[in-house]
């Protein structure tokens, strides 16, 4: 049978993930940079309390936005931790199926056939199919390593037409490790006002920044927030990323869009995980996010020595000062980025992800994850200094 026919147009067109590819080819022989998840478990208060709500009997829906308390939870969370306020109730918080699920619903909402989202790239793998799927066009705009990989405002306005529905911003970055600064941000929401165009932003990686900075949100400058949907989730910030538990945050009308789909296709996010998200920010709101610092702590050596270790190899690796990945550059080997990737892993059982599978503004890079340990960081290394001498 021909089955070929049967599948739609669309999905057909959207290529395969370039991360997944290398996953697929792990064992115990190869040592991973390249996956995207914490490798601390999810602290013990919140595993505890979604326990005791599986041993209570009965696990049943909440509501299609969520639990009333867990929404509450985080308006507080939003507003105590990066001055975002003033929304107008629990209302304007969507519990999701994960971050990801809050992107898709997000674009599904907005968008009519032959819209256009603005992306910056490099970007996630996820951003571009999620317009694809709802029918709109996305249109990417390079960031570039001399610009510490920001977007700049003017490359912002000169990709704004009468298409244009809205802007896709995704800092601290998957996977360049880029952050955006309260100025960068002035001048992005300066453009947002003139144009009238809307925002999403997905702020998955908020919590994970160094160097002393604090993320920025666009939602928590002036005029901002009614422009701006926020989209997060418990998966970077508190090991739980098997959980699958997002949520979005934004202007109410935006917001019952977006929970209409959500009630049609998914119902509810699972509800153990929404007891665990309970607990995650109550256990936060009482110890100062102590877990979630020592966290960052770690990574924040992990990512000294991953730097310094590509640099001291000669692959330039631009300083992330959030997420927990680096994106060092790797042209002086004369080769692209595929190509590095799949040598290193052949010959070495290294693997990292080509820098082209996150937009053709990644070609020349590879990016690399410090969610691993220092044993692992530095095994790799040996590999990797010894894949660069057999060039």
């Amino acid at each position: 049978m021909d089955y070929d026919r049967y599948i739609a147009t669309v999905v057909k067109q959207i290529p395969p993930s370039g991360i997944r590819k290398y996953f697929d080819l792990l064992d115990e022989s190869h040592i991973s940079l390249g996956v995207g998840e914490p490798d601390f478990p999810t602290p013990e208060r919140i595993r505890q309390a979604a326990l005791k709500k599986m041993s209570s009997g009965r696990i049943a829906y909440t509501s299609n936005s969520g639990d009333p308390h867990l929404r509450e939870l985080i308006l507080r969370y939003l507003d105590e931790r990066f001055d975002i306020r003033g929304y107008s109730g629990i209302d304007d918080v969507l519990i999701t199926v994960g971050a990801s699920q809050a992107i898709d619903l997000a674009m599904r909402a907005i968008i009519n056939p032959g819209d256009e989202v603005i992306i910056h790239e490099p970007s996630y793998v996820s951003y571009i199919p999620a317009v694809d799927l709802a029918g709109g066009v996305a249109v990417t705009v390079p960031t570039c390593a001399e610009d510490r990989f920001r977007l700049r405002a003017d490359v912002l306005r000169a990709a704004i037409t009468e298409k244009t529905k809205a802007l896709l911003l995704a800092f601290p970055s998957n996977p360049t490790g880029a952050i955006m600064e309260k100025e960068d941000l002035e001048a992005i929401a300066e453009v947002v006002r003139e144009t009238g165009i809307f925002v999403i932003t997905d702020e998955i990686y908020a919590e994970l920044t160094y160097n002393g900075k604090r993320h920025v949100s666009l939602a928590s400058l002036p005029g901002m927030r009614e422009r701006t949907v926020v989209l997060n989730g418990f998966s970077k910030a508190f090991s739980m990323t098997g959980w699958r538990l997002g949520y979005a945050a934004g202007p109410s009308p935006i917001i019952a869009a977006m929970r209409k789909i959500h009630q049609l296709t998914m119902l509810c996010a699972p509800t153990p995980a929404q007891i665990a998200g309970i607990a995650a920010l109550e256990q936060g709101f009482e110890d100062g996010f102590a877990d979630t610092t020592a966290m960052v702590e770690e990574y924040a050596r992990r990512r000294r020595i991953m730097i310094d270790g590509f640099n001291a190899l000669g692959l330039t690796c631009n300083e992330p000062e959030g997420a927990f990945y680096v994106f060092p550059c790797i042209r002086s080997t004369g080769m692209r980025s595929e190509a590095f990737c799949d040598a290193l892993l052949a010959k070495e059982k290294v693997v990292t992800v080509p820098g082209d599978a996150f937009g053709a503004a990644g070609e020349g890079f590879i990016r690399c994850c410090y969610a691993t340990s220092v044993e692992d960081i530095e095994r790799a290394f040996e590999r990797i200094g010894a894949f660069m001498r057999s060039l």
